[in-house]
């Protein structure tokens, strides 16, 4: 497979949960890319709507993780990732219209990924490393959230 993105050891925020679920977030950017490459609208949509879940359930897991750690800037945190969400939905919209967003959404995506993990979420690493054991992330990764949902 075509990489477009490899996983760095800057982008680990030390949180094992966490560290996964990025990796899985830069698999698909990957996905993406080799599907871009082969222009096969079909895998196109295939890794798109993956990857839109996928974050979905990443967010989901991120704010119950923060909301356990009382992660004061939970609001904040939040708030970014409903934008997110609305951006990335705008893509998906604009895709099954059948217009090619391929290319624009992996730049969104490798941008965003990069800023978000080495700004939001090494803020809260510290503190959530402090408050939460790695056990209780497991049992966290159990549980199910109600948010966020698609717009």
């Amino acid at each position: 497979m075509a990489q477009l993105l490899s996983w760095t050891a800057d982008l680990s925020v030390g949180i094992d949960a966490i560290d996964d679920q990025h990796k899985r977030i830069v698999h698909y950017i990957n996905q993406l890319h080799e599907a871009r490459l082969t222009q096969d609208r079909n895998d196109v949509a295939a890794v798109i709507e993956g990857l839109v879940d996928y974050t979905l359930s990443h967010f989901r897991f991120e704010e119950a993780m923060l909301q356990k750690a009382l992660y004061p800037m939970l609001p904040v945190h939040k708030k970014v990732h409903r934008l997110f969400i609305r951006r990335i939905s705008d893509y998906q919209q604009r895709f099954a219209l059948g217009n090619d967003v391929a290319e624009e959404l992996l730049i969104t995506l490798v941008k965003w990924l990069g800023n978000h993990i080495k700004c939001e979420d090494m803020d809260y690493s510290p503190i959530v490393r402090a408050r939460i054991s790695e056990a209780d992330l497991r049992q966290l990764k159990k549980g199910k959230s109600d948010s966020p949902q698609r717009p």
